[in-house]
């Protein structure tokens, strides 16, 4: 049962993100295999609440029933930390994780609260709106994955929140249109007033000059966020230090991607070739190596703080 866990999850990382998939080969097995099973249960979560399969293929009516499909995830996620039976093998793997690593229930809930802020299509007036969404959807799951790697430091967790932090950043500013397609809008209200956009018209291309100089504001605030991860790569093992340091350096490449491509940036997904990966990869060894042989206790100022 536990392999077939782990096969279930291994496809779920292979087919629903090539960015951490590539990085994740990096682990020790142990590490791997509890992070793709945590991985693949936050899949399984934003699959259900969004009405997609692996991330992709939206369904039209998706928000029909959007709560209730919440509210049976909060039950069943709760039954299998109980040491319930699950159904979907996604819940065993998160109880698995969660028992051998001994994460904080809270953090589980915050992911979940989450999907809430989706479900409920909060709206995001301030940049502190903004971080707070990406908390919880994203750095939150920096913290539990640290913890997987054997993270306790609350500083180097705070570090390990910083890069979901950047991620979302990143996140945020790739797919501001696409997200306006169907009614979200994660850009807050504030740095769009400050280029004179009052509602995203994702077909409006006389707008995406403007649009793209808002989503640079993310772009560079996720700079500084992902300097901040850079200084918690040496409290990692070495191999984690490596498949973080990847990660870091592919996620990083989509918003220069971005940057460097302008308002017709959009008008395909940006992402990194296997060959780009490859390259960022040796790359990253190299980043693992600076931080190891010359350490360095970096504060970490004016940067948003986790609760």
């Amino acid at each position: 049962m536990s392999d077939a866990i782990i096969a279930s999850s291994e496809r779920a990382i292979a087919k629903g993100s090539q960015s951490f998939a590539a990085a994740a080969r990096l682990f020790d097995r142990r590490t791997r295999e509890d992070a793709v099973m945590l991985y693949a249960w936050c899949r399984h979560c934003d699959d259900v609440v969004d009405g997609q399969t692996l991330g992709h293929d939206q369904q039209e009516n998706y928000r029909t029933e959007q709560m209730h499909r919440l509210d049976l995830l909060r039950r069943d996620t709760a039954a299998a930390l109980e040491g319930k039976r699950a159904n979907e093998p996604v819940f065993e793997a998160l109880r698995r994780v969660v028992d051998r690593h001994q994460i904080p229930l809270r953090h589980v809930e915050e992911l979940l609260a989450g999907f809430e802020m989706d479900v409920t299509q909060r709206h995001y007036e301030t940049l502190s709106d903004a971080l707070d969404y990406c908390y919880h959807v994203a750095g939150v799951v920096g913290v539990m994955m640290a913890m997987i790697m054997g993270v306790r430091d609350a500083r180097t967790l705070d570090r390990a929140c910083d890069l979901g932090l950047a991620f979302q950043l990143t996140n945020i500013a790739r797919d501001a249109v696409e997200d306006a397609r169907v009614g979200r809008v994660y850009l807050p209200a504030e740095i769009l007033a400050r280029h004179g956009i009052v509602a995203i018209d994702p077909e409006d291309l006389s707008q995406r000059i403007a649009l793209h100089a808002a989503a640079l504001e993310l772009l560079d605030l996720a700079e500084s966020y992902y300097q901040s991860a850079y200084h918690g790569l040496s409290a990692l093992p070495p191999r984690s230090a490596w498949a973080i340091a990847t990660a870091r350096r592919v996620y990083r490449a989509i918003g220069g991607k971005l940057r460097a491509g302008g308002p017709a940036a959009w008008d395909k997904r940006v992402s990194t070739t296997d060959v780009e990966k490859g390259a960022l990869l040796c790359l990253a060894l190299n980043d693992v190596a600076r931080t190891r042989f010359a350490r360095r206790d970096v504060p970490r100022t004016g940067l948003w703080q986790r609760p």
